[in-house]
């Protein structure tokens, strides 16, 4: 028989737009306390929407030490590299503690190609010309760049593969490592998500497509997942980055991982006018992955993006899937402190369900002071409510209807 490794998690690493490491995450998220705030990193007087999730006090020069050349980064790159520096010291992770022979794969998610670069690089050749066009914009602008300067960076990273697959990215790439660890391809992973689309042409696009909020006047209060009153998400920025361990490794450095991953199912919308209608096919799935009933989940963390199709759709998802179970299901959305990150947003739900298990302690939903009736769950509305989370499972629906869900288990001790 073949045996299959058993993968926790064993090192956190987060820059967010409600703080900048996993104590100031945290914190914020307990206390419902929003990161969303007026847009500064464009002039965003022109547009609809002048609100977003920007990640503050973000001193490249600070976080990434010397030997970094930030401006010649996306900006998707340095929060990256950032998050992933973290999650190496909370694992405490060296290359001496590393088993010999095998290599340590990155897997990384984005979602939005660094358009700051690109329109920079465009407004200097229209203005000066095609040979004023900065060297390192080919490069930068690439999606790919973020794992590629992380594995340049990081000496003990034997790959890098980048995930695409829109807001679900980060969590299939979580996915995607732990499967290596689970099949004996690698002890240790990297894996996580990142993304940073604040900028003029991205926000351009997302206002014509509605999915950016218009309440520029009250932006703490702009994302409202499950509320009655939610007009739409908000797009922030940001990067979770996890470190995955084979158990039996982890146990080897004396290291207790925060969660054990079990099971994971990714499909897209069966119904392309119903957004994250396929989130039913990979919750049953990856309960079934992990050999566990719907009745044994205590916490779902929800995508919950505060858009007002998408919210309550994944609420008659989660009905299909749970039963009368359902109505008795804690259940909550970090997207109203977090906004929506698109890539990073599953990772730094993952990360959310970990601080959740090691505190015994599930944060709540902002912003939900009005249940919209056709979203009548528990979803845990504007404080944090002590449990202990065992089984979690975490929805992901991507923008071109691709969906994910993970499922999560407080580790043996």
């Amino acid at each position: 028989m073949i045996t299959r490794n058993r993968v926790g998690v064993t090192g956190l690493g987060v820059v967010a737009p409600n703080g900048i490491g996993i104590d100031a995450f945290w914190s914020t998220l307990l206390a419902a306390e929003s990161g969303i705030g007026p847009i500064t990193l464009f002039d965003a007087s022109k547009h609809p929407s002048r609100i977003a999730g920007e990640v503050k006090g973000f001193d490249p020069a600070l976080l990434l030490g010397s030997g970094i050349k930030p401006k010649r980064l996306a900006r998707q790159t340095q929060l990256a590299l950032a998050a992933c520096y973290q999650a190496i010291a909370d694992a405490a992770l060296t290359k001496d503690s590393l088993s010999a022979g095998t290599g340590v794969p990155l897997m990384l998610g984005v979602s939005s190609g660094a358009n700051e670069v690109i329109t920079h690089a465009m407004d200097r050749m229209l203005k000066h010309g095609p040979y004023c066009v900065p060297n390192y914009s080919a490069y930068a602008s690439l999606p790919h760049q973020a794992a590629g300067i992380l594995s340049q960076y990081i000496p003990f990273l034997t790959q890098a593969t980048t995930v695409a697959s829109a807001c679900a990215a980060g969590l299939d790439a979580i996915a995607a490592g732990a499967d290596l660890i689970r099949r004996g391809k690698c002890d240790v992973a990297i894996c996580g998500g990142t993304d940073a689309p604040i900028n003029s042409l991205t926000y351009a696009g997302s206002a014509t497509a509605g999915l950016v909020s218009l309440r520029n006047n009250t932006p703490a209060q702009a994302c409202r997942p499950f509320d009655l009153d939610r007009d739409s998400g908000v797009i922030s920025e940001g990067a979770g980055i996890l470190i995955l361990e084979n158990l039996d490794h982890a146990r080897s450095r004396g290291i207790r991982p925060y969660l054990e991953i079990t099971g994971f199912a990714t499909r897209v919308d069966p119904d392309m006018d119903s957004p994250g209608s396929g989130l039913e096919n990979t919750m049953r799935e990856a309960l079934a992955n992990s050999g566990r009933h719907p009745d044994a989940v205590d916490y779902l963390c929800a995508h919950g993006p505060g858009h007002p199709i998408i919210d309550r759709i994944e609420t008659s998802m989660i009905k299909a899937v749970f039963g009368r179970r359902a109505y008795h299901l804690p259940i909550s959305s970090i997207k109203g402190v977090t906004g929506s990150p698109l890539a990073a947003a599953g990772p730094l739900q993952v990360i959310a369900c970990a601080l959740a298990m090691r505190d015994g302690i599930i944060p709540p939903t902002a912003n939900l002071d009005k249940p919209d009736p056709d979203c009548d769950l528990d979803y845990v509305p504007l404080k944090a409510r002590q449990m202990q989370p065992t089984i979690i499972v975490i929805n992901s629906h991507g923008f071109g209807g691709g969906n994910s869900t993970l499922i999560v288990e407080r580790p043996p001790s």
